[in-house]
């Protein structure tokens, strides 16, 4: 016993390690989705970006897998797995980071990220609904707290006319939150950048569909894309989506999901204030106010007895921990 829980700290530093590259960098995601969604349609947009970062990471992907030894859990293979990892693909990126940056459009970085903090409600009833987890206290009162920094958050940006914006939002996060949960239940690869990778490139297609049918691609000015816009889509590419989403998928399979969770109210506050430093998007004492909340809303959901709580990874294959 003694072996295994020692041989779980590299895999225990690991998760956390990911947890904190999801923290920082889809924090800023924001703000690159904003400047580039200036001069290209948003689902084109975010539909270019998943093809290619899953085209590049689908190769290594499957050559790493085939470096691994025969025995290795090959759970989730196939069709059956690129079925599973579609599911979540959609969900994820179609219609989680899809609806975002749609109404990034409209809605300042900070802001949009903020009602992305809704995540961890949905994932909750969705994770009682699925897997018949249990509501404890302790994460209904961290719940309402972070939302209710959101709400503070909000303001009256519903009566500036940007109801439909909202709506898109908040519907992002419902996918993103049924998406997450269905990432355990469904047969996805074990190999959890295979698994990155097939779901970037279904969710790609499926934004690159619906841009197609709604006109977008008759709206892309190549002449008129300006630097900032290819910087910031390079930059979602290599680390929101390659190096990030990859971490996303790793924490989900090594920690709890309550744990992963927390991204969605930490992401918000590293959002806002990277949209005040590059955009000159206004914090206010309202908005001081609501992000207090939220950080409050980790420490409230990340703590029992005083103690930071610290799940033990499990040393068992990803099929295990998804199930």
């Amino acid at each position: 016993m003694s072996d295994n829980s020692e041989g779980a700290t590299p895999g225990r530093t690991l998760s956390w390690a990911s947890l904190v590259v999801i923290y920082i960098v889809w924090g800023t995601t924001y703000l690159a989705i904003r400047v580039g969604v200036r001069d290209v349609p948003p689902l084109f947009f975010a539909g270019l970006r998943f093809i290619v970062a899953g085209a590049l990471l689908y190769p290594f992907a499957r050559r790493s897998r085939h470096t691994k030894p025969a025995s290795a859990d090959r759970s989730g293979s196939g069709v059956r797995g690129w079925i599973g990892a579609g599911v979540v693909g959609v969900l994820l990126l179609a219609g989680g980071n899809g609806g975002v940056t749609y109404a990034e459009t409209r809605l300042p970085s900070g802001l949009s990220a903020l009602f992305i903090a809704t995540v961890p409600l949905w994932m909750t009833v969705f994770s009682r609904l699925l897997q018949h987890q249990a509501i404890t206290w302790r994460k209904v009162v961290g719940l309402v707290t972070g939302l209710g920094g959101v709400a503070i958050l909000l303001g009256n940006v519903a009566a500036k006319g940007h109801l439909l914006y909202i709506v898109v939002a908040l519907g992002a996060a419902v996918c993103w939150g049924l998406g997450s949960v269905l990432s355990y239940q469904l047969a996805t690869p074990d190999d959890t950048v295979l698994a990155s990778a097939i779901e970037m490139l279904v969710g790609g297609i499926a934004l690159l569909a619906v841009a197609g049918v709604t006109g977008e691609f008759g709206h892309v000015r190549w002449s008129a894309i300006a630097a900032t816009s290819w910087i910031s889509w390079v930059y979602l590419v290599l680390f929101g989506s390659i190096l990030a989403f990859t971490a996303y998928q790793y924490a989900l399979t090594h920690l709890p999901i309550t744990t992963v969770s927390t991204y969605a109210f930490v992401n918000p506050v590293v959002a806002l204030f990277a949209g005040a430093i590059f955009l000159g998007e206004r914090i206010t004492l309202r908005e001081l106010a609501g992000a207090a909340l939220v950080v409050a809303s980790i420490i409230i959901i990340q703590t029992r007895g005083g103690r930071v709580r610290v799940p033990a990874t499990s040393s068992s294959s990803e099929g295990d921990a998804r199930s």
